[in-house]
C-alpha cells in the first residue's frame, strides 16, 4: 500500500503532513534546517508527489517513508562527515 502526502502545514516549530490514508505526521522543524530558516512564503511553495515533498527553491526533499521512520534531514551530517 502506498501512502502519499495530501497537504502540508506548519506551526512555529512543527511540520505537519496529512497522508492519503488519513494519518497526520508531525516532525520538528529542527530536523530540517532549510525549512526552519525558510520564510512562510518559501515553505508554501511545496510540491507534493506520490512519495514525498519537494521545495525547489530550498533544495529540500522529504520522503513520506523517512517521516514515518522518524528520520531527520541527514544531508548536513553527511556533508560534515565527508570533510
Amino acid at each position: 500500500m502506498s501512502t502519499s502526502p495530501q497537504s502540508v502545514r506548519f506551526d512555529d516549530d512543527t511540520l505537519w503532513v496529512s497522508l492519503s490514508d488519513g494519518r497526520t505526521i508531525a516532525a520538528p522543524l529542527a530536523w530540517f534546517p532549510r525549512l526552519l530558516a525558510a520564510s512562510t512564503q518559501q515553505r508554501a511553495q511545496v510540491e507534493l508527489s506520490k512519495n514525498g515533498l519537494h521545495w525547489d527553491a530550498l533544495d529540500e526533499d522529504i520522503s513520506v517513508l523517512g517521516l514515518l521512520a522518524g528520520q531527520p534531514d541527514l544531508s548536513r551530517r553527511t556533508r560534515l562527515s565527508e570533510v
